[in-house]
């Protein structure tokens, strides 16, 4: 907790004046009882009316006072509370936006979504009950019993046997409780991580009939959660009447042993009145504080869930000292003597590859599953980082340029083509906010994407569902080049992005490409010779080693492995 009491930082002023505002408001609540005694012994036994208006419009004033201290420490909390919640949940997904793939493997979507909403919203619950109860309960507590103690310092003898029985029986209450908070986060993970699975995953599912199994997953999912919250709420609702009980024996004793002071000569009613009172307000401060209890193990577990996330250091960190490329060059890449690996893999994904590409050329990468294709490209803009050797952009080692600087020199377009909600138009300026309209018509127009965006109704303003789920695979992989195309980068990654297109439009595609793109560094995977056919220098991959690099035909003569794919692709019509 203390951890993230940094983005409380802003709100200093609201906090300061929840503490102050609610000090000001226990202390009503503590002078009042005192009015009242005094309002019973003197003015009722008396007979004294003028004492009895006056001490009551004191009490009114004094009402008035810790209302309105009240609802100003509840604005005040309620602001800051917001404010926290809202910079906390910002500095979380700015965090893990840095993360790699494999980093947000560790946790996965799911939990990083629980996280970053259900968890801050029960550490803003338990900061703004700390902040409130912090000085209420405390204060209550501590002034009720000094007040008790000089009302009647014989009938204070009770409470030293029931703040004992309160404790133990909270104490024994809560010890079960503690150790299902932590178990109730990581059942809202695995109801959150079906859930997710069969949303993303519904057209599987159907197609393979196995959604009276899913059901079922999502029933154990939901029906363990569901015994979890039981057991929490259990415990919640055992406390409550718990509590009441001795709240209520402990009224019943100091009016049974008071009414016989009262009896003897040795105490007033309106001073039992003001003991009974000040008796209620230290067993509902206690109250307080076993609600505390409730609240602080589910929101420490919750704080720890997010700090672990805050704690993780990404791998992919900006260079202390950043250089800038080499002025004059226009997007060359190199790959000097590279090897990757992934984590807890046992084999190198690429070993010992190297070549260079510069502006005006295109490069292929072509193998087999698992040659390491998609890897080579990932490391260019550093997704990941090598293992040994260096990649290098414009002469300078990706590792010593900022991300942001290496990234604005790269349109990238990803195997798996994602599009976000919003209007056609704004999926293609995601690649630059600022390209005007007619840029973005002529990205489309490249891409091959104008004849069915105009087909959309409110064509270049048509809406994209999320994740692009209103179009087809082809139709999404040419928005995903053209949001690269209107970035004007000077090197441009194609990873297998022409996959889901049919020859001819691949074709037009490609010839389209090839005018728009000529002084840029184009790099391109494919599964298809016929994407690569005319390549300026084509890589050759397997099992991570780079075994063959030349034209189609310089590799249809000497790459044993090429020739392979290309026999295998012309025997099945994959080459037309």
């Amino acid at each position: 907790m203390l951890k993230l009491s940094r983005f409380l930082r802003p709100y200093r002023l609201e906090v300061g004046l929840v503490l102050v505002l609610t000090f000001a408001q226990t202390m009503s609540s503590l002078y009042l009882p005192k009015l009242m005694s005094h309002i019973v012994d003197i003015g009722i036994l008396q007979g004294d009316v003028a004492y009895i208006v006056r001490i009551g419009a004191w009490m009114f004033a004094v009402t008035l006072l810790g209302g309105l201290a009240a609802v100003a420490a509840s604005y005040c909390a309620a602001r800051a509370m917001a404010g926290f919640g809202q910079g906390l949940r910002l500095r979380l997904f700015a965090h893990v936006e840095r993360f790699t793939p494999h980093e947000f493997e560790r946790w996965g979507t799911s939990s990083l979504i629980v996280r970053t909403t259900n968890d801050v919203m029960q550490v803003q619950q338990l900061v703004s009950m700390l902040l409130r109860m912090m000085v209420m309960a405390p204060l209550m507590a501590l002034g009720g019993i000094l007040l008790a103690v000089t009302t009647d310092a014989r009938l204070s003898l009770v409470l030293v046997v029931l703040l004992p029985v309160m404790g133990l029986a909270i104490y024994l209450v809560m010890g079960r409780g503690l150790s299902l908070f932590q178990v109730l986060q990581s059942k809202v993970d695995r109801l959150n991580l079906v859930l997710r699975e069969n949303l993303t995953g519904a057209r599987v599912i159907r197609s393979f009939g196995r959604t009276p199994y899913e059901l079922g997953r999502f029933d154990t999912a939901n029906r363990e959660l569901t015994d979890t919250s039981v057991q929490v709420f259990q415990l919640m609702a055992t406390m409550m009447p718990l509590v009441m009980l001795i709240m209520n024996l402990a009224t019943l004793v100091v009016v049974w042993f008071g009414g016989a002071q009262i009896n003897s000569g040795t105490l007033q009613i309106g001073r039992l009145m003001a003991f009974i009172q000040y008796v209620t307000q230290i067993m509902f401060a206690v109250m307080m504080v076993s609600m505390m209890f409730f609240m602080i193990p589910r929101g420490q577990a919750s704080a720890r869930r997010i700090v672990e996330v805050l704690t993780l250091e990404p791998e992919i960190l900006d260079p202390d000292a950043p250089r800038r490329a080499r002025a004059g060059e226009g997007g060359v890449v190199e790959f000097r003597n590279v090897s990757f690996r992934y984590p807890g893999a046992e084999e190198p994904a690429l070993s010992g590859v190297s070549f260079s590409s510069g502006p005006g050329e295109t490069t292929a990468v072509i193998g087999g599953t698992g040659s390491g294709k998609s890897t080579l490209l990932n490391l260019i803009p550093r997704f990941f980082d090598v293992v040994e050797g260096s990649v290098l952009v414009d002469g300078v080692d990706v590792r010593d340029l900022t991300q942001k600087e290496l990234r604005a020199r790269i349109g990238y377009v990803p195997q798996r083509a994602v599009l976000f909600s919003g209007s056609v138009l704004e999926n293609v300026r995601y690649g630059d906010e600022a390209a005007s309209e007619t840029a973005v018509r002529h990205a489309l127009d490249v891409a091959q994407a104008t004849e069915f965006i105009d087909d959309l109704d409110g064509g270049i303003l048509a809406e994209v569902a999320q994740g692009g789920a209103n179009l087809s695979g082809g139709q999404r992989q040419r928005l995903a080049i053209a949001r690269a195309l209107v970035r004007r980068a000077g090197i441009y990654l194609f990873d297998d992005s022409f996959s889901a297109l049919d020859y001819r439009t691949d074709a037009r595609l490609r010839l389209a490409l090839r005018g728009e793109l000529g002084p840029a560094t184009i790099l391109v995977v494919a599964q298809r010779v016929n994407t690569i056919v005319d390549a300026d220098r084509i890589l050759v991959l397997d099992d991570g080693r780079l075994v063959g690099a030349g034209t189609h035909q310089e590799l249809l003569a000497t790459c044993p492995v090429y020739q392979e794919i290309v026999a295998s692709q012309a025997s099945s019509g994959a080459i037309a």
